[in-house]
């Protein structure tokens, strides 16, 4: 029966500073949680926290009903029975691939333990290289290696920690997708540390963002873009643009209900309207592949647009602009 991984205001310190402060995150077995935040942001340490390897200062992480961390008591990694995957995938070189996933199977017999290599190994197209070893793999195989190894033992939980940020980026998607397809297949809880916000909001079921030890913002993909709670929690997703709601132009005005000093909205909110009353000039036009950036102002704003490549105005050219209904969010002034 798989069971919720949880923490529960957990907190823990290097020292006065606390490095994870009053954290609380569930994660759903079949589900796949993105922690995104920035460098120094506590993911690491939130994962080491979940995973039994740094103990808690405040609060607890369960497994179900299990306790598996409190404030002086912390159960080892090893009677956890949580996978982990860190960056350098740690195989072992000297064995082949299909004996880096036999690793942790030594409790079955022959028989079941083949029978695990097998599904594993194949489900995540491995099964033509399971004789080769570490050094004979690529980069992306020997993550999928690394994930089968982890999951080959059904653990109850996984914990990823940054797993294809040293992919080749030509290949980082496909690897990426097959990988977290096994993941889910699984049915068990699964959290991914990311620092790319493309990446969590392409891979995840939910996202949790982390800033300064705390935790911003919690849900799917599509609230947080959309929905952010906060100025900080819409930035950690991409681009915004913030405009006082002073400056907001009298025809958007209608657009935007809810209270805030600041009102913000991303880049591809905008559209392109000839006839539109907010008129913006083209100070920038940059290509970013089947996109174009344009940065447009006037009326005390800059604003960034982001819109298809096509025909559409130059540098120095006026253009009128509208604002997509629905796409504004608000925020108190200076909300983090």
């Amino acid at each position: 029966m798989t069971r919720i991984l949880e923490a529960l205001g957990v907190t823990r310190r290097y020292g006065s500073r606390a490095v994870v402060e009053d954290v609380s995150l569930s994660l759903a077995p079949g589900e796949i949680t993105a922690l995104l935040g920035g460098s120094g942001a506590g993911k690491s340490t939130l994962l080491r926290l979940l995973a039994g390897l740094e103990p808690v200062e405040a609060g607890e992480i369960r497994l179900g009903e299990q306790i598996l961390s409190a404030p002086g008591r912390t159960l080892p990694p090893e009677r956890r029975r949580i996978g982990l995957i860190f960056q350098d995938f740690a195989l072992f070189p000297h064995l082949t691939a299909e004996r880096n996933v036999a690793f942790g199977l030594n409790h079955l017999s022959r028989a079941e333990a083949a029978a695990r290599i097998e599904h594993w190994i194949g489900l995540l197209g491995l099964t033509h290289r399971a004789s080769a070893f570490p050094h004979e793999l690529s980069g992306g195989e020997q993550q999928r290696v690394a994930i089968a190894r982890a999951l080959a033992p059904q653990p109850d939980a996984i914990l990823m920690d940054e797993p294809f940020s040293g992919l080749d980026p030509a290949l980082s998607g496909s690897v990426r997708s097959a990988a977290l397809a096994a993941v889910r297949a699984a049915g068990i809880p699964a959290l991914m540390v990311t620092h790319d916000p493309a990446e969590a909001l392409e891979s995840a079921d939910r996202i949790a963002i982390l800033s300064g030890g705390r935790l911003l913002q919690s849900g799917t993909p599509e609230d947080i873009y959309t929905r952010p709670t906060t100025l900080a929690a819409a930035q950690a997703l991409g681009p915004v643009n913030v405009i006082p709601r002073a400056l907001l132009p009298i025809a958007w005005q209608n657009l935007v209900s809810a209270a805030g000093a600041l009102v913000g909205f991303r880049p591809e909110a905008l559209r392109l309207d000839a006839s539109g009353p907010v008129r913006l000039m083209v100070a920038r036009r940059r290509l970013t592949g089947p996109l174009v950036r344009l940065t447009l102002v006037g009326q005390g704003l800059e604003l960034e647009a982001l819109l298809p490549l096509g025909p559409g105005p130059v540098v120095g050219e006026e253009t009128g602009v509208t604002l997509a209904p629905g796409a504004a969010f608000t925020f108190a002034s200076g909300e983090t």
